[in-house]
């Protein structure tokens, strides 16, 4: 007899839920601020609310040829680096690609169950983020402490991963602590390769693991 389901499960309003958009409002807003002390610091102006036209004194002006120009490889070094911040893979970018998958026993999403938390993920990348290997590390949070199904999910998270990351990307997922009755039993299966290479040729649990995914932005 399976283990009975968590019929009271706490559900997290889906607009309450983190977003690259809101991660990053602060930190655009402190743009914006900069930018426009950028722009007052440049301009000819006293920094004052009102302008006498008659007092300003302009600045001796520059020909082009006088000014010093970039060169191509500055201009090419500059934007590489801006493509590597914009393409690097984050927290945030991981809790996007699980955060909707469907739970085995309920019609919600794993980030609705709070089964998956942004907090409880973490990325590390090498010395060259966009080739040395990197690791993801997620720790799962089962609604029941006997979730017999916690492995499932586990697993249905590894393969939405493995589909959507480079291959130089490792992928750990554990139990969080004190959240399962076999968490280390749990975590030895969602973390032995065998085990999960073998689950993953079984047609009928790869039946189920593509229903938990069809949900998946």
């Amino acid at each position: 007899m399976s283990d009975p389901i968590n019929a009271n499960p706490t559900i997290i309003d889906v607009s309450a839920l983190p977003t690259r958009i809101s991660a990053s409002s602060d930190k655009s807003k402190s743009r914006h601020d900069e930018l426009f002390e950028r722009v007052l610091s440049l301009s000819l102006a006293p920094k004052k609310h009102s302008l006498n036209i008659d007092n300003l004194t302009l600045p001796d002006l520059v020909s082009d040829i006088e000014m010093e120009s970039p060169t191509e490889d500055e201009l090419s070094d500059a934007i590489v680096e801006e493509s590597e911040d914009e393409d690097l893979i984050d927290e945030q970018e991981i809790f996007d690609l699980i955060s909707t998958i469907s739970d085995p026993e309920h019609p919600l999403t794993l980030a609705q169950l709070a089964v998956v938390n942004l907090e409880d993920i973490k990325v590390t990348h090498g010395v060259n983020k966009k080739t040395d290997i990197s690791e993801v590390l997620i720790k799962i949070t089962p609604t029941i402490t006997h979730c017999s199904l916690a492995t499932l999910i586990g697993l249905g998270i590894r393969v939405r991963l493995e589909r959507c990351l480079p291959p130089r990307f490792r992928i750990r997922i554990f139990i969080k602590e004190g959240t399962h009755q076999s968490e280390n039993q749990v975590n030895k299966q969602l973390n032995d390769k065998e085990r999960v290479a073998a689950a993953c040729e079984n047609s009928q649990l790869l039946t189920v693991i593509s229903q938990m995914l069809s949900t998946c932005k």
